[in-house]
């Protein structure tokens, strides 16, 4: 077991480059099996999630290679159609595979999926979509199912709900179909668009319409291509939040501006400022950012609804977060409040008063962003704090250790034995 140890109660001053999109990356390499030939993508961010997707991409056939923050997918050779193994069933976003095989092979067969156990996430909304244009579902059983897509065709389809990875599926899932998909209702995130991006750029007709559908005219084959990856801005809004927390001055790279207005808005209410090339500044005095609901984008991100809490902790005043997307999201309060936080959880809404003393403590990552908020609420304690869990941390956050030693904090890896491994 690896955990991180940190010591607090320093400012965070210095440059960062933001990594390349966990959640973009994922959708952007399942859509390597649309199509023959080496797909090249940039700035794809070295996470564990990544490193999973390519493993089940090598499971189905492909060819992959990876040169720092270049990878590279040849789906030439995919001849199997089923991804049951461990990296499935590690991840939230194996689900995906199921309209991209769908696509390629016309059928599918994987387990459900797995990721952070942050709240009820059926894909009950992928599996209907999918019904809609054709498909159909045998063999299904707690462990995993099994689809046919022989007779897939477009199709209209209104998502009951603006569900990312049921808009994703749906899009990969019709691409190559023979008709035309209009999706209504479909999600607005940055990742969703990059998706198209991506797929359009492979030569699909992927269209946004101004009310927020997305029509897609179906193509016959999809060309490889190379394609750059844009930042990550759940990473961006995290350590924006830790320089929050924390106070200091940094000088961001590759900061999605554009992507974090609901977060920026909370940060101005703060006091912190935040300028158009990327300078952070937290250093005069920090309140707390008032009531913040978490809502699909542009709404604020429930990914950095833990993160905002800590941040909170050690504002002035009073913040209140209430959480309308995943009922386990407040799991990280307790941790918080075993290194002194004053955190009350009322149904969906996290109460949290600043001035918080922050100490030192043994915690544990209950989750992906969890575990980003005890490092931010250990960056900013008093003592030395230890945080189990650093596998979920992993799947998401490149280094989190090299980021923040180079704004001059006092973080390590290290092993049950004590061993340094950054």
């Amino acid at each position: 077991m690896r955990y991180l140890e940190i010591a607090g109660k320093k400012p965070l001053c210095g440059e960062l480059t933001i990594q390349g999109p966990k959640n973009a990356a994922l959708p952007v390499l399942a859509a390597c099996l649309l199509g023959d030939g080496p797909c090249v993508i940039e700035n794809c961010p070295q996470i564990q999630d990544v490193e999973d997707t390519l493993a089940l991409l090598r499971l189905l056939g492909c060819k992959t290679s990876r040169s720092g923050h270049i990878v590279s997918v040849d789906a030439s050779g995919v001849e199997h159609f089923s991804i049951f193994g461990a990296e499935a069933e590690r991840i939230r976003s194996s689900v995906l595979f199921l309209g991209a095989l769908l696509g390629r092979m016309g059928e599918a067969a994987l387990p459900y999926p797995g990721g952070c156990a942050i709240g009820s996430r059926p894909i009950d909304l992928h599996l209907a979509a999918m019904e809609k244009l054709g498909v159909r579902f045998s063999k299904r059983s707690e462990s995993g199912i099994y689809a046919n897509g022989s007779q897939m065709r477009g199709a209209c389809i209104h998502l009951p709900q603006p569900s990312v990875g049921a808009t994703e599926n749906t899009v990969l899932a019709a691409v190559l179909a023979e008709g035309e998909t209009v999706i209504g209702n479909a999600a607005l995130e940055p990742e969703t668009e990059e998706l198209c991006r991506f797929l359009n750029l492979r030569g699909a007709d992927i269209r946004r319409e101004p009310d927020g559908r997305i029509r897609i005219s179906g193509k016959k084959v999809l060309r490889p291509v190379r394609y750059r990856l844009d930042a990550d801005r759940i990473v961006a809004g995290s350590y924006l939040l830790a320089g929050a927390a924390c106070g200091g001055s940094i000088h961001f790279h590759n900061l999605p501006l554009s992507q974090l207005s609901a977060l920026l808005a909370v940060l101005s209410r703060m006091g912190v400022t935040v300028t158009e090339d990327g300078v952070m500044r937290a250093t005069g005095r920090r309140l707390a950012g008032g009531n913040v609901t978490t809502a699909p984008y542009p709404g604020f991100p429930t990914d950095l609804q833990s993160p905002l809490m800590a941040a909170f902790c050690l504002a002035q005043g009073t913040g209140q977060i209430c959480e309308t997307m995943f009922e386990n999201r407040f799991r990280t309060a307790a941790e918080l409040r075993k290194m002194g936080a004053d955190i009350t959880i009322e149904g969906n809404c996290a109460l949290v008063k600043g001035n918080a003393v922050l100490y030192g403590a043994d915690v544990c990552a209950p989750d992906l962003r969890g575990g980003a908020a005890l490092v931010t609420a250990a960056l900013a304690a008093s003592g030395r704090s230890r945080i189990q869990g650093y596998g979920y941390i992993a799947r998401g956050y490149e280094n989190i250790c090299r980021d923040f030693q180079g704004l001059g904090a006092e973080i390590r890896l290290v092993d049950d034995e004590d061993k340094r491994v950054w």
